[in-house]
């Protein structure tokens, strides 16, 4: 049975219907080692591609394992160390995706940041991803897959938020060279890990005044983990 992602003549990540996705600009994250395994390992020997995903969720639960025997003997301080460590990656690959690149005139920002968080979703995330743009203020994703879906518990997907911050501290960065000064906020509403069948995210216009939703949550994360590592 074929699913709404099935089209072997694209790659998952290459089509949106909406018009503008045509013009939108964006680099390869990691580009080297793309061209590398497509034109010499791909193309050339019988590698099989699933054990990416098998080194990736080792690399991932390393990661998790780092952060929280990090919070168990470090506590806070060792927190705000594995925070920055992972902002600073999420914040190279933002770059890496947007350097040298210009956003058409006639692009909205509400565009641009639904296209950006597709090329975030299917590519760096390796994931699925069911994209709406619903207002000029508002726009929507849905995680079909996600690789880490059977591995990572509820509470492991917070380590994503840190890669996440900083990708959109890149991406406010971007748009402001680009003359483009709108605030924006990134919410969920569901998680797979937590027993949704999508993980479903919101993009909204945000209010300058306040603080950003992400950021904030970010915070109350990061208090229920310290209080876990004490138990």
């Amino acid at each position: 049975m074929k699913s709404k992602h099935d089209n072997l003549d694209v790659r998952h990540w290459e089509k949106r219907p909406e018009k503008g996705w045509a013009n939108f600009q964006f680099n390869q994250p990691y580009s080297k080692g793309v061209s590398q395994l497509r034109e010499k390992v791909l193309n050339k020997t019988n590698y099989d591609p699933a054990v990416l995903f098998q080194w990736g969720t080792m690399q991932a639960m390393a990661i998790i394992e780092i952060l929280k025997t990090v919070e168990k003997n470090l506590g806070e301080d060792g927190q705000k160390i594995i925070f920055q460590c992972l902002k600073n990656v999420g914040y190279d690959v933002g770059k890496q995706i947007t350097k040298g690149t210009k956003i058409p005139e006639d692009m909205t920002n509400v565009e641009w940041f639904s296209f950006f968080a597709t090329i975030i979703n299917r590519i760096a995330y390796a994931s699925l991803e069911t994209p709406t743009i619903d207002a000029d203020d508002r726009a929507s994703f849905h995680i079909d897959w996600c690789p880490h879906q059977d591995h990572y518990k509820a509470f492991d997907c917070r380590v994503q938020r840190y890669f996440v911050q900083g990708m959109i501290d890149a991406a406010k960065e971007y748009m402001e060279s680009q003359g483009r000064t709108d605030i924006w906020d990134v919410l969920f509403q569901t998680t797979i890990p937590s027993g949704s069948e999508t993980c479903l995210f919101s993009l909204e216009k945000g209010n300058p005044d306040k603080a950003r939703k992400w950021t904030e949550y970010t915070k109350s994360i990061e208090k229920k983990a310290i209080e876990i590592s004490k138990r």
